[in-house]
Formats: C-alpha cells, structure tokens, sequence
C-alpha cells in the first residue's frame, strides 16, 4: 500500500457507548501495519475513549465538549441527540481540525451523521466511508460498511447512498480486535457437556442483565459448572452480585477486561447481549444465548436465530429469570450440538480488517495474483454480476437469477476447452475481480468486472494484462476479442492501452482485437 492518511470521525459516551470505537480502532490497527498515517477526531462527551485512542499509539483531536442542555430538533437522525451539538457546527469543527491535512480516506462511525454531515466536510478528503449499521438515513460516500447478518442487507441500502458506492456488507468485514483472528486457529467446535460460561452484557450494563444471569446461574448450577462474569466495578449491580458469588470458587469476576477472546476461548457457552460481541463469538465458534439491550440489536439477533446461530430470548424488557432458567436446563440437559458451534465458524473469519483495509489501500501497482475459479466462487461471482453498474455495462440489463447463473456458471466450469474463468486476488487472498475468455474456432472473447469496491483506482489494466499473460502461460492464444459498448469509455480505454484495436464498431458496441504469433 502507498502511504496514506486517514481520519476517523467517531465518539464514544455513556450513552453510545464504546463499540464504535473499538471497531475504528481494530481497523486503525490493521491500516497502521500498511503504514498509514492515522488520527481520529473525537467530541469530548462524558465517557469519551481519548486516552484509550492514544494509549494504542493513534494521534487524536479532541473536539469542545458539548454543552448539557442542547437538543436536537428539526429533521434529524434518529441518535442526533448523541452529536451534542448541531450537525452543522460538528462538521465545521472537524473542518478546522483536520483542514491542514490532505486526507486520502475521511472514515465516519456515528450514528449521528448523515448525507449533510459528509456533504459538507467532503473537501477534506479524497473519498469518504461510512461504518453503519441502521440503514436509517442518507449518506454522501463512496464505501458502506455494514458488518451486521441480516435480512436484506444490500436492499435496505440502495436508496441510502449514491450510485457507484460500493457496498462492503456481512460478517466478511466484522471489524474485530486482532485478538480474534490470533484465537481463531485455536477455536474448536464446542459439543456435549456444558463445562464453562461466559457472562457479558457489556462493562456497564445499566439494564441489570447480568445479574439476571447470575441469578439463573446460581439456581441451575450444578456444583462441577464454572462461570466467568465480566463486569465493571462502576456498574450499579457489582457490589450485589460480587455478594451473592462471593466464597463460591466455581465463579470468576472479572473487573473489565481489554479484550474478551481469552475468556470466550475457553468457555463452552456465553450470555450476553446482541451487539458487537455477536462476530466475536462467531469468530471463535461460541454458541450464545442473547438478550437484546436496544432497538438497532434487534434484527441482528433475529436473523442469528433464524440460522440457529444464537438462542435468542428477546429484549432486556421481555426477558426473565424464569425464561433463562428453562433455556440453560435443556442445554445441560441435552447438551450442546457441536453442529451449532460448527455453523457460528462458519460465519465470521476474523479476516474482516484485513478485507477492509485492502480496499481502502488498493492502487494501481498493488500486486496481482490470477487463479482458477472454483465451484464455491460461484455465489461471490452472481453478487459481482448483479451489481447495478455491471448490469449497466453489460449488454443484457436484466438482473441474473440465483439458479439461471448456477446453471451458467456450472456449464462453464465443465467445459475448461472452450471457457476459461480466473478470478483476480490480492497476495493475501482478497478476491479484486473476475475475467473470463470463452473460445470459438480461433478467438478467445473476454469479458471481465471488478469487484464495485475496487473500482476507480485504476485496477481495471493491470488485472486484464495479468489475466491475459495467465491464459497464454496456459493456452496457445492466437486471438483476443472484447466487446464494449459505445458508452463505456473506461473499457474502451483499458483494450487500447493494452494493445488491443478497434476492428469494427457497430452501432451499440465496439469491438477490440489483439493478435498474437504462433
């Protein structure tokens, strides 16, 4: 990656809590190891995470603290109240701040900012990314990211953000402390007796969670169980339940921890909330039970259960200590299937960062590495297909069936003599785009797509030349062919540069050749 600067907009309070900052600092972590030059602008609200920011090497600006009596009014996001100050004098503040950088990324975590926001502060950098989750207001961005499992993803966000933006959604981009991903080689599939639970609802747990799980705990134990519980001793409910565990040996507390890896590593089921914790349990094959603490946790959790990947009892306002005493009996009484902990590793590979950060460093010189595609491409390539502006570029418009491009792709895969399909990755693996030369007679025909989230840095050339010199290290090529339609200059542009020339045009497409010796 060429050097870069990159700014985070993103706070944290009693009332947001800490989560968005630590996933921006879980991808500051994985950019910094590219060599990226990073600073996060924080507002100094009550229980802001500037030392923490600081204390992990990152520089940072902190912004006036907002004043106790203002409130948001007027059309505004759902958490505007969570700015501390109007939107317009955030974004002004933020200008002053980093006006003297020349940012290459302006990345926004906050639930608070919407389209106006990024419009306004849209001079400080040359792209801006968005991390969301509600898909509840506007954005002006080039990248989304939305790490969350649920129903409709991709939908929910067409009419939220411009058209080209590139949408990085799903648990392949969970922003995860590196931790995870380092535990994960050691996960197992939990399965059988119920030895070890993890309990967590958060440091603070205003909402008397844990306690509610001690309590189930405490009734169903049976004498050989151990329980960790994380919890800090500012929470209103420390001081009762270190009580009530207190001379019990089978029972840790444990006052806050940096991070929970270790903990969910060695426990056999967690308690706790549906937030972020979700991808971290998943990452490392953690069978759940989950009780939502607020509204935007609710269809995350929802779709978790619909998979059978958490057991799921409801909001903090439904839920009891009855419900949860009937839910852990069966499991001690069955005892947990290692198909559920199998499933949750398959969901999250803790390579999320890593994912994002490629997007966000891609350039032109970035190294290439070209491959055959494989069977378990094909959902990723139907994704690729269905993009908006490939469908515009494409000469059929029309949106690919799931089972329409099942049986393409498989009749492809099974005629190597005539279709050759290789997709374009990054050294570590991270898929750029697809190319494919089909046969007939003498020629080759090529079409090929990036991947929406590597369009626009000038990857479209060197991933064709690299495809090309692939096929001819395979194939005796004597001729290449590319259609391109008259209104896709980009392409028209990539044939030329390469060597390619404009043999005839027609009057909705051009078609380009490049011949080569026997």
């Amino acid at each position: 990656m060429t050097a870069k600067t990159i700014a985070f907009r993103v706070d944290a309070s009693f009332a947001m809590g800490t989560g968005h900052v630590m996933r921006c600092l879980a991808l500051a972590e994985g950019l910094k190891s590219d060599g990226v030059d990073i600073v996060f602008v924080c507002r100094k609200h009550t229980g802001h995470m500037l030392g923490v920011i600081e204390s992990r090497g990152f520089r940072t600006i902190g912004l006036q603290a907002p004043t106790t009596n203002w409130t948001a009014t007027g059309a505004q996001p759902t958490h505007a109240q969570w700015l501390g100050v109007d939107w317009q004098t955030d974004a002004d503040d933020t200008i002053a701040a980093l006006d003297c950088m020349r940012l290459d990324w302006l990345i926004v975590d906050h639930y608070a900012l919407d389209a106006r926001w990024e419009q306004r502060v849209a001079g400080l950098a040359s792209r801006i990314a968005v991390i969301d989750d509600l898909a509840d207001r506007l954005h002006a961005c080039h990248i989304l990211i939305d790490q969350n499992l649920v129903s409709g993803a991709r939908e929910r966000y067409v009419e939220l953000v411009p058209e080209g933006a590139a949408l990085l959604l799903g648990p392949n981009y969970a922003l995860l402390q590196p931790d995870y991903r380092h535990f994960r080689a050691d996960a197992r599939p939990r399965g059988g007796s119920i030895r070890r639970i993890l309990v967590s609802f958060g440091g603070v747990d205003s909402l008397g969670l844990t306690a509610m799980a001690v309590d189930a705990l405490l009734a169903e134990h049976n004498g050989e169980l151990e329980v960790d519980v994380v919890l800090s001793a500012q929470a209103p409910d420390y001081v009762r339940i270190e009580q009530k565990i207190v001379g019990l040996a089978h029972f840790r507390f444990h006052d806050r921890v940096p991070s929970l890896a270790g903990l969910m590593l060695r426990a056999d089921l967690m308690i706790g909330a549906g937030g972020t914790t979700s991808w971290e349990r998943l990452c490392l094959g953690l069978p759940a039970i989950v009780i939502t603490m607020a509204e935007n946790q609710r269809s995350i959790a929802e779709e978790l259960a619909r998979r059978g990947l958490v057991r799921w009892l409801g909001d903090a306002s439904q839920a009891t200590v009855t419900m949860l005493r009937t839910e852990l009996a069966a499991l001690f009484r069955e005892g947990l299937d290692a198909g559920w902990s199998e499933k949750c590793l398959s969901i999250v590979d803790g390579r999320g960062v890593e994912r994002v950060s490629t997007v966000l460093g891609a350039n032109r010189d970035m190294p290439i590495v070209i491959r055959n595609a494989m069977a378990d491409d094909e959902a990723l390539l139907l994704e690729w297909a269905n993009d908006p502006q490939t469908r515009q570029n494409a000469f059929n418009p029309q949106a690919i069936s799931t089972q329409a491009h099942h049986d393409w792709f498989t009749k492809r895969l099974n005629r190597p003599d005539h279709c050759v399909l290789f997709i374009a990755e990054t050294e570590s693996g991270i898929p750029i785009g697809q190319i494919r030369f089909e046969r007939e007679g003498l020629e080759w025909e090529i079409s090929y797509a990036l991947a929406p989230m590597f369009r626009g840095v000038g990857l479209g050339r060197p991933m064709l030349d690299r495809a090309i010199q692939h096929l001819r290290g395979q194939r005796a090529v004597i001729s290449l062919l590319g259609q391109v339609k008259i209104d896709n200059p980009a392409s028209s542009k990539i044939f030329t540069a390469l060597g390619f020339r404009r043999r005839q045009a027609s009057p909705d497409r051009y078609i380009f050749e490049r011949s080569f010796k026997e």
